[in-house]
C-alpha cells in the first residue's frame, strides 16, 4: 500500500491544521492506522492511532484533547485534525498503516509509511 500525507504548513500557536493521508494499492479498511512525528535528532514518536472501523482512537498524552484522528474507509483516507497547536508540535508528521490490532503506539508495529509532511508552529 502507498501512503501520501498532506496538509502540513506554517501556523501560529493556537491555530489549527488538518493533515490527510491518502492510500492507494489496497483497501484501507483492512489496516489500523497511525500518525507519528519526528524532529531532527529525535526518534519518531507516536501521536495518534485509529482502529480499522474507526470506532477506537488512541492518543499520546501530549496531544490528547487537542488532536483528533478520523478515517473514511470509503475514500481510503485518514485525517488528523490538530487544534490549539503549540510550538512543540513542530515536526514532520508521518502516517502509517499496520495489520496489528494492538501495540498501535509502537513504530515497529507499522509496515507501511507515508513520506511525511512538515508542520511548523510559530510562537
Amino acid at each position: 500500500v502507498q501512503l501520501q500525507a498532506s496538509g502540513g504548513g506554517l501556523v501560529m500557536a493556537g491555530g489549527s491544521l488538518r493533515l490527510s493521508c491518502a492510500a492507494s494499492g489496497r483497501t484501507l479498511s483492512r489496516y489500523s492506522m497511525g500518525w507519528f512525528r519526528q524532529t531532527p535528532g529525535q526518534e519518531r514518536e507516536f501521536v495518534a492511532a485509529i482502529s480499522r472501523d474507526g470506532r477506537k482512537t488512541f492518543y499520546a498524552g501530549s496531544v490528547k484533547g487537542r488532536f483528533t484522528a478520523s478515517r473514511d474507509n470509503a475514500e481510503n483516507t485518514m485525517n488528523l485534525t490538530m487544534n490549539s497547536l503549540k510550538p512543540e508540535d513542530t515536526a514532520i508528521y508521518y502516517c502509517a498503516v499496520t495489520d496489528y490490532y494492538n501495540n498501535l503506539s509502537l513504530v515497529r508495529s507499522y509496515a507501511f509509511w507515508g513520506q511525511g509532511t512538515q508542520v511548523t508552529v510559530s510562537s
